[in-house]
């Protein structure tokens, strides 16, 4: 049996099992394969602030600099081989025609030298051939199925995005909530990495019957770091449920 080399973690991340596949759950709420050295990242929602505005619903227009920026630095930091975007990507169909010169020039520095794939998400399921990149539905790295939406688990393990979690929990009367991955060693869901995304807490309904409950927990990212939360310890969104 060959043995696995031994990882060396990014501050504040957290070593994970998805069934015998190691992943890595870094703070700033991307997510790394060592062995293949893939970096994922889930539903940045790029241009929804000017999405909003079309809509009449201004924000400050910088929200998708601020999320590539993010990006940028993290790839710069672990220098991956592979770039995986799970889908949802753009918050509309339009929005890779409204990213500005530096938001494509970072998407653009991001791809040199290594593979970057979209899968296509609810939002944006076509691809502006322009911004580089491969668009696919799935991909499979090793044990591991990538995909956007969370779908029927064959032998495989399945990293999926889509629902956007977090999680809530109190300690001595206060009430904190945070974005977070959320698994239970077979399946993970990813947060949402874009600036101006929304969160559902994993307690709703939309996550029924997705994870095994006495295997279930939040990987919560912390100001730094990422926290472990066991079931037990979440509570619902709503006044008096858990």
């Amino acid at each position: 049996m060959m043995l696995k080399p031994e990882i060396v973690l990014p501050a504040g991340a957290r070593l994970v099992l998805l069934r015998d596949e190691r992943v890595i759950c870094l703070a700033q709420g991307a997510l790394y394969l060592p062995e293949s050295k893939t970096l994922i990242v889930s539903d940045l929602h790029l241009e929804k602030g000017s999405s909003l505005a079309r809509r009449g619903w201004f924000l400050p227009p910088y929200d998708s600099r601020t999320t590539l920026a993010l990006l940028a630095a993290i790839v710069a930091q672990i220098d991956p081989k592979r770039i995986v975007s799970l889908g949802d990507s753009f918050h509309d169909s339009h929005g890779a025609i409204r990213l500005d010169n530096e938001c494509v020039a970072l998407l653009a520095g991001m791809q040199r030298g290594r593979d970057f794939i979209w899968i296509s998400g609810n939002h944006d399921p076509v691809h502006a051939r322009s911004l580089g990149g491969d668009l696919v539905e799935n991909i499979q790295i090793g044990d591991l199925v990538l995909r956007h939406e969370p779908g029927a688990l064959g032998s495989k393990s399945e990293i999926s995005g889509h629902l956007h979690p977090c999680a809530r929990i109190v300690r001595n009367g206060r009430a904190v909530r945070r974005r977070c991955f959320a698994t239970d060693g077979t399946r993970m869901i990813l947060p949402a990495f874009g600036t101006l995304a929304g969160s559902l807490n994993v307690l709703d309904a939309a996550y029924a019957g997705l994870f095994a409950t006495n295997r279930f927990q939040a990987l919560m990212m912390g100001e730094s770091a990422i926290f472990a939360i066991a079931h037990r310890m979440l509570v619902d969104d709503r006044p008096g449920l858990r």
